[in-house]
């Protein structure tokens, strides 16, 4: 992994751990942060080693939003602006990754601090901890694809009184809306999160996860029942004929931990590439 400034990556047991690590502005995002974060995601998800990434934020905030200390939110400020050979954030789409990520939301999420993890798979928050989408009350409108992704998370109802009031709710709330997949205690998160993330990158195969991940999303944004229930089928199909799914049945049948052997990155097929 590169030298990050902002980011902690460690690696251990198909899980990777990135720590938002900018506590003294509360982890707030510049664009290094954007850079950084952008360029850890790429690299992990090209590991196959890497069956679970988790996201969490030092101290006791997970992200304050945009660092507003810069010019503009996200521009040049020092060494926070472009960062030769980084992808940037946003030429990114989290839901493009084979590796599924969890965001242990450990405290304060407000702003980009809950549209990044809006974008990723799973979320565990803090039942005490504010968040809010708070882009009106700073004379902005939502980013980060939530107008379009917020409501088929929660519904329309729940997602146009979020993004219209901009108001703070807190983990306990998100939980109840659907926002998150469970609202537990502060010192509870990471470790939560952490016991999902293993018995994903223990139990899970690789190839699988990407393509259920992919056609997932895939079919959030279309209308076409059939041609998906199609698609489902010809993959289905596809990873029956393969050496994990072989693997699978004899480890379930033998009562034993099963062994994958296929790439997450290199063995799917071409289409859900």
């Amino acid at each position: 992994m590169a030298d990050y400034r902002t980011l902690l990556v460690e690696v251990d047991g198909g899980v990777a751990v990135v720590t938002l690590n900018r506590p003294e502005a509360r982890n707030a995002l510049n664009s290094r942060m954007g850079f950084e974060l952008g360029h850890a995601f790429a690299t992990l998800d090209a590991d196959d080693g890497v069956r679970a990434i988790v996201v969490t934020g030092a101290g006791g905030a997970f992200c304050a939003g945009a660092d507003l200390s810069a010019s503009t939110p996200f521009g040049p400020n020092g060494d926070d602006g472009p960062i030769d050979g980084y992808p940037a954030i946003s030429q990114i789409s989290p839901w493009e990754l084979s590796t599924p990520i969890i965001a242990a939301i450990n405290g304060a999420a407000v702003g980009v601090g809950m549209t990044y993890p809006l974008q990723w798979d799973i979320r565990i928050a803090n039942r005490d901890a504010k968040l809010g989408f708070v882009f009106t009350r700073r004379g902005l409108i939502p980013e980060g694809n939530s107008l379009w992704l917020l409501p088929r998370v929660v519904g329309a109802t729940a997602a146009m009184e979020l993004l219209l009031t901009g108001r703070i709710f807190t983990g306990a709330e998100a939980e109840a809306m659907g926002l998150v997949t469970k609202a537990v205690a502060a010192d509870e998160v990471l470790p939560t999160a952490m016991t999902l993330a293993r018995d994903i990158a223990d139990n899970t195969a690789p190839v699988s996860i990407a393509i259920t991940k992919r056609l997932f999303y895939r079919y959030l944004e279309t209308g076409d029942r059939q041609a998906a229930r199609a698609e489902e089928r010809e993959l289905f199909s596809w990873t029956a004929q393969q050496r994990d799914a072989a693997e699978g049945i004899a480890s379930f049948l033998e009562k034993r931990p099963p062994s994958w052997t296929m790439s997450k990155t290199a063995d799917r097929p071409e289409r859900v590439r």
